[in-house]
């Protein structure tokens, strides 16, 4: 069973230290058939090391919980806080929803969305995370509800978002969803 040992430098809060020991434990049973009872992931702290002829005596920052930080986006635009959105936006942020050209600003997500209902909410069913070499990517899921331009509510309609999180801050979004194929007259 495996056993893996990390060395941090000070700085780092419990909180962090925890995230990091709950995701090496997974990413080791995704390459090594091992149990997660039988996985041992354990932190070390060191006070100094040097590299390339520099004393280092703290690590760098921690980067903020990507699920975390999508679903506090996520609220902000249902509440249209477009401002308190746009914080969580990389520079360069594109965003691509199901019969729209690629957009670069909310402000242009809720022109789109004034000619396809009047309100919409998501319900979530799930967050799932992966993680590459300088991205994270979330996935939420689950179901949206609101009301169309005639007045009608509706409830149910299933969506994915896929978002790519770099250096704490969102880069682009994908959304698929089945809200074309539920409107009336469809």
């Amino acid at each position: 069973m495996p056993v893996i040992d990390i060395t941090l430098l000070p700085g780092y809060g419990s909180e962090t230290e925890t995230r990091l020991v709950q995701r090496v434990a997974l990413a080791t049973r995704s390459v090594i058939a091992a149990p997660a009872a039988g996985t041992t992931v354990y932190v070390k702290h060191a006070s100094t090391y040097q590299r390339d002829n520099r004393v280092m005596t703290q690590g760098g920052g921690p980067l903020p919980e990507a699920s975390g930080l999508v679903r506090a986006f996520l609220g902000l635009m249902q509440d249209r806080d477009l401002a308190g959105a746009a914080r969580f936006l990389a520079p360069g942020f594109e965003m691509y929803f199901p019969g729209a050209a690629p957009m670069q600003r909310l402000e242009q997500l809720v022109e789109w969305g004034r000619g396809r209902y009047q309100r919409v909410g998501k319900t979530y069913a799930r967050f799932d995370e992966s993680w590459g070499d300088g991205v994270t990517v979330v996935y939420c899921s689950g179901t949206l509800d609101g009301v169309w331009l005639d007045g009608s509510a509706f409830e149910g309609i299933r969506f994915i978002d896929r978002f790519e999180i770099a250096e704490g801050l969102i880069r682009r979004q994908d959304v698929w969803n089945d809200l074309a194929e539920s409107m009336p007259g469809r």
